[in-house]
């Protein structure tokens, strides 16, 4: 047994003998066993255990599950028999072999010859030493395992290679030939290095326009003979050329190398990898080869036999070993291309695996929160109702229905664990507002997290404005508060006095105790840590969560960071919402006249202006030259454009009272010009501001411009967001503007963006909780990721503690543990 888990049972038995001693006079002493009892034994499933010990570590989290609730001599029974667990634990009397009839022999045989490939390191396979070690260190590639998880990011059909002849234009073909002619050409209108090979039947030049002269004269000298791949399009004379292959993707045959014979670079589907500098594509094929022919072998298949059956999959060892190294009659798959990766089976294999897994932890913590006793509230409707009866406007159906689906959670008798997603707009504080009424109307005391104290403070005016006359309490914790404001407060919210508590962090601090939190409401979720939400729910008895996002999630996503909650839609806006007319302005002369006759016009008639820049001040990098900064164009603004205005400058860089300040002047219409940086972007409500002007439009994501564009139009007026665009841009750029010309829907905007920048840059890795998959990719692998969840939430359902696949349960808690751990929050 590892010191590790001795160490975790020693903890664990501790309060239960002191529970137990003298005849249990101490029992009532031990507080929250149960949600101790949950988090060791949590912690104990992601070590490396025997099949029998994962079992009575279960048995262990699995009595406690409803400990609260149990009758006097029922909890002694308990900790007796868990006792007794634990002690033959400790002495590894846990068991016998027979008893695990159940599981697979195989299944068993796999798990106890299997070497934990992480721990090997890659420095000890064949051909590999320090030095190559260090370089693959580089790329990530330290163990066995990163090697066997480190994927080709394309294959090229080396079974049969075209003579240069036959080659067509407009085609992507492998070519080999002879290098008869390489040197740097000059043209009237530039340099440019070229290559010509021949095979014999024909020539086809390789064409660089940017170059390394001394890299590509070295390494491609006249006489060797070399295979890559590429576009084959026209050139001079309409001869056949390839633009720009990638010096690294073009291997060097060797003279005595016997071409019918080698297997490994030619004859076959051959991977090709990503690179680092220090390391050939020849080297690192024939080191991934050797780690898959010596360990594939070894790698032990969780996916229990009748998914695979279901689904038609191969065990996880072959879809390893043919990803990096198809068999002859699998098809050649573009990596790209989402039907291409659907329809071949090895890669199909290994993106549901990933997904899968992951999928299993979110069932778990799905099933944890269905399994708490939570609060089943029954609201009166005194407050909900007359509130809807004297709203200005009426409910939309989304809103209607999302707060049946929100009623209907609250009215459970297991916590509520809901993301409300709407667009910018659709009216998702009157939905909150309400939910937190009904926790009211019941009874209990309701808290709502906002990311910064301009939105709480924003929250608190819009709550006291429709509840003034409903005779609630409502408070704000904020910072710069008295000590004699403070403790009132705290005061009031610890003895159920304060109904409604809106804060930022600061609710989240120890001192703030609740007499009894009912509900709990998380706006803009993304800007919290998963520690903080967590806090907030852990100030009452399992509560009720609703977390609300501005930011449209695509399905797929909503599928993984959000995978363990229920999700509500407000996909209808307000029928009195301004349409905003967006104009993209490309740099050229007198662009920015007319954006800025715009704004001059706007504010003549009453409106206020944000305008956005990306940098807050000068960066010295070549990359960001012609990029415009906060500061400077600030000053510039309020002395040579717009004299007649009054201009404020609000950015990151500023103390948390400044910018409140600068906020707050802009609110009450002290100033008409706000100049900022992208602190803007979400939340607060300036009605009277009606245009948005982004500077370097270019430089933002989607959902970012889309961000920026819903803090106008939130008045009766008519608002315009201008888009100015600088002269460097890219083809995505210029897509990311035409997006937002031709469509204001939130949701169109964000799978875009999702396409356009991939889910880690869509969300921010470290920030969202976003699983990194090694092979599986959310927006190619959708129609993958909806099967692995169906058959995920299929197996939880039938064996919620999976009991028929401990090994399947032990590799997800060695996955995803640390997040399980924060059931229903992260």
């Amino acid at each position: 047994m590892s010191q590790e888990l001795l160490k975790i049972l020693e903890t664990l038995e501790k309060p239960l003998r002191f529970a137990s001693k003298n005849g249990f006079v101490n029992i009532d002493k031990v507080k929250d066993l149960d949600q101790l009892v949950d988090s060791l034994t949590l912690k104990a499933l992601s070590l490396s255990l025997t099949p029998s010990q994962i079992l009575a570590i279960e048995f262990l989290r699995e009595s406690f599950e409803n400990y609260g609730e149990l009758e006097l001599d029922t909890k002694k029974e308990l900790i007796e028999k868990c006792l007794k667990t634990i002690t033959k634990l400790k002495n590894d009397k846990l068991y016998p072999q027979n008893t695990l009839s159940n599981i697979d022999q195989e299944t068993q045989r796999e798990f106890s010859e299997n070497k934990d490939l992480s721990q090997i390191p890659i420095q000890y396979v064949k051909g590999v030493g320090p030095r190559i070690a260090e370089v693959l260190g580089k790329k990530g590639i330290a163990s066995i395992e990163e090697a066997l998880y480190y994927f080709p990011r394309k294959y090229e059909d080396r079974r049969q290679i075209k003579k240069i002849s036959a080659l067509k234009p407009g085609t992507t073909e492998t070519v080999m030939g002879r290098i008869i002619l390489s040197g740097k050409v000059r043209t009237k209108a530039r340099e440019l290095f070229q290559a010509v090979l021949s095979d014999g039947t024909g020539t086809i030049t390789l064409v660089w326009f940017q170059f390394n002269e001394k890299y590509l004269r070295a390494t491609y000298k006249k006489g060797k003979t070399v295979i890559l791949s590429g576009d084959v399009t026209l050139g001079y004379n309409d001869s056949p050329q390839i633009i720009h292959p990638r010096p690294e993707d073009i291997e060097i045959i060797d003279e005595e190398e016997e071409l019918d014979k080698d297997f490994l670079n030619l004859n076959r589907i051959v991977p090709i990898y990503p690179l680092t500098e220090g390391i050939k594509q020849r080297r690192i094929r024939k080191i991934i080869k050797t780690v898959v022919d010596s360990y594939c072998p070894h790698i032990s298949d969780y996916i229990p036999k009748e998914v695979k059956q279901r689904k038609g999959f191969i065990g996880l060892n072959e879809a390893l070993s043919r990803v990096h190294f198809p068999s002859d009659s699998d098809l050649v798959v573009d990596l790209l291309d989402r039907n291409s990766v659907y329809e071949s089976v090895p890669h199909r294999t290994l993106s549901f695996y990933e997904f899968f897994l992951m999928e299993l932890g979110l069932a778990f913590k799905k099933r944890d929160v269905s399994k708490m006793q939570g609060i089943a509230f029954r609201p009166t409707g005194r407050l909900t109702e007359n509130l809807l009866n004297k709203l200005p406007f009426s409910l939309t159906s989304a809103q209607k229905r999302v707060l049946h689906e929100i009623e209907g959670d609250m009215k459970a008798s297991s916590p509520m664990n809901r993301l409300l997603q709407g667009d910018v707009g659709s009216g998702k504080t009157i939905v909150a507002l309400l939910s937190m009424l009904k926790t009211v109307e019941s009874g209990y005391q309701t808290a709502l997290m906002a990311p910064t104290e301009i939105l709480a403070e924003q929250h608190l005016r819009s709550i006291l404005q429709y509840t003034k006359e409903l005779g609630i309490r409502v408070v704000l914790l904020k910072s710069g508060l008295s000590k004699k404001v403070r403790d009132t407060y705290h005061e009031a919210i610890k003895l159920g006095e304060a109904e409604i508590t809106i804060g930022t962090h600061a609710l989240v601090e120890e001192r703030v105790e609740f007499k009894n939190l009912g509900l709990v409401v998380i706006d803009e979720q993304h800007r919290f840590g998963v520690m903080q939400r967590a806090g907030l729910k852990s100030k009452g008895k399992n509560p009720d969560v609703l977390v609300m996002t501005a930011t449209p999630i695509p399905r797929t996503l909503a599928m993984t960071v959000y995978g363990d909650l229920d999700v509500s839609l407000l996909d209808e806006m307000p029928p009195n919402r301004q349409q905003i007319k967006t104009l993209v302005f490309y740099e050229e002369k007198g662009v920015r006249e007319r954006a800025y006759d715009i704004v001059s016009k706007k504010i003549r008639e009453g409106g206020q202006v944000y305008i956005v820049y990306p940098l807050i001040e000068e960066s010295e990098s070549p990359d960001f030259k012609d990029l415009k900064y906060a500061t400077q164009m600030a000053e510039e603004l309020q002395n040579a454009i717009f004299p007649d205005f009054r201009v404020g400058l609000l950015h990151g860089r500023m103390k948390t009272e400044e910018k409140d300040e600068v906020m707050r002047r802009f609110i009450s219409h002290e100033l008409d010009i706000l100049v900022s940086t992208t602190v803007v972007e979400v939340g607060v409500d300036v009605p009277n501001a009606t245009v948005m002007v982004v500077e370097n439009a270019e430089r933002f994501g989607l959902s970012q411009l889309h961000q920026l564009r819903g803090r106008i139009g939130r008045g009766e007026h008519e608002s315009v967001c201008i888009l100015i665009s600088g002269s460097r841009r890219t083809e995505d750029a210029e897509n990311r503007l035409t997006i937002m010309e031709k469509t204001s829907d939130g949701f169109r905007i964000a799978e875009a963006d999702l396409v356009l920048r991939g889910p880690g840059d869509f969300l921010g890795t470290k920030q969202s909780g976003l699983p990194e998959f090694k092979f599986a990719n959310l927006v190619r692998d959708a129609r993958i990721l909806s099967e692995a969840r169906e058959e995920a939430f299929r197996i939880v359902r039938e064996d919620q503690t999976l009991t028929k696949h401990p090994f399947l349960f032990q590799e997800v808690i060695k996955r995803w543990g640390h997040r399980l751990e924060l059931a229903g929050v992260s």
